[in-house]
């Protein structure tokens, strides 16, 4: 595994607690500030770099984490008011192709974030011990994801980012 595609590991999913609860909703709860953090002082030389060779820029980065969590937003939403939705993927590399990704400022998803993990992280505040187990179904990966899956799948999924910025900077000494 590559540590620069994946400085924090892959996502492993863990059985129900309620002390992991604690901590992933923590972190849904968490990640605008963190992300905020990671790209603060930066200019848009600095913006505009991709943390690996081949690899996205920041700014992609940031567009693509406000893309994928409104999209697994509204998929916990469907899992919680139908029964087995079945969802539409999309390219998240075409999409971060898109002029929105490469050319809007990154303060623009920053808010989107900000608003966005207040509302997912009180959706998750209210899913009854039940209902953890409903799903959506991924027919790119021919899968269930129970709402608990996406919860740790989101949680790992922001902090993985952040961390590829954050190795970036030290890498390039942009404290």
């Amino acid at each position: 595994m590559d540590p620069n595609i994946y400085p924090i590991g892959k996502y492993v999913q863990q059985d129900f607690s309620f002390e992991i609860l604690k901590e992933r909703l923590l972190d849904i709860q968490s990640l605008p500030t963190l992300l905020e953090y990671s790209i603060l002082n930066l200019d848009e030389f600095q913006l505009n770099t991709s943390y690996r060779e081949g690899g996205w820029t920041i700014k992609q980065i940031v567009h693509h984490l406000a893309d994928s969590h409104m999209n697994a937003y509204i998929r916990c939403k469907l899992a919680l008011t139908e029964e087995s939705p079945i969802i539409k993927p999309y390219n998240q590399d075409d999409w971060a192709l898109m002029p929105d990704a490469k050319e809007m400022p990154v303060n623009v998803s920053i808010t989107l974030l900000h608003a966005l993990h207040l509302r997912w992280h009180e959706v998750f505040l209210h899913v009854r011990d039940s209902d953890w187990e409903k799903f959506i179904v991924h027919p790119e990966y021919n899968r269930e994801m129970s709402l608990w899956f996406i919860l740790g799948l989101y949680a790992w999924h922001g902090k993985h980012h952040v961390e590829q910025i954050q190795q970036l900077r030290r890498n390039k000494g942009w404290s």
